[in-house]
């Protein structure tokens, strides 16, 4: 009597097949959907950093409406970095009027994000005048054509555009 005791005690601890089966398909269900989304938080990562350039541009042309002085945004492809510069004069000096300098090669905040290529009246600086509008040069009155720059990473391109006159941003993915 007590043998057949302990072996029904023994026999109802463990699982039956059929309750593994389910335990396993389940499992298998639940990866099928996790791992699209996994998959998709790379484009998360470019989106973000396209959306800090898109900040730190409208910044250049709010600060330069604020203070009533021209404001520039030099983009560096080569280096894979940006600065926004005030505008003293007609010509720029990033070594002394840099405002803010921001490096894309920063792993941690920016992934493998890349700057593709920059044109900006076929050059690679975005200038605003005291109003806030896009000027072909520093302290020039020459309206901009506008321009625009490619960012890409994690197998996605995006478009960030500033329009003539008003320098309105948009982004569009490529």
């Amino acid at each position: 009597m007590l043998n057949s005791h302990r072996f029904r005690a023994v026999s109802r601890r463990a699982y039956t097949l059929v309750e593994v089966l389910i335990v396993v398909t389940l499992l298998g269900i639940a990866s099928a959907l996790v791992i699209p989304n996994v998959n998709s938080t790379e484009v998360l990562r470019v989106q973000s950093t396209v959306r800090a350039i898109v900040a730190d541009i409208t910044f250049a042309q709010s600060d330069a409406l604020a203070r009533q002085q021209g404001r520039a945004v030099i983009f560096d492809a080569e280096n894979n970095a940006y600065a926004i510069v005030e505008v003293k004069s007609s010509s720029l000096n990033p070594a002394t009027d840099t405002i803010q300098r921001v490096d894309l090669r920063n792993k941690r905040k920016f992934h493998d994000s890349t700057i593709e290529s920059v044109n900006f009246d076929g050059g690679n600086v975005l200038v605003f005048d005291e109003m806030g509008g896009t000027v072909t040069a520093p302290a020039s009155t020459t309206p901009s054509a506008g321009g625009s720059l490619v960012i890409s990473g994690s197998g996605s391109r995006f478009r960030i555009a500033v329009e003539a006159y008003t320098g309105r941003v948009t982004v569009t993915r490529l």
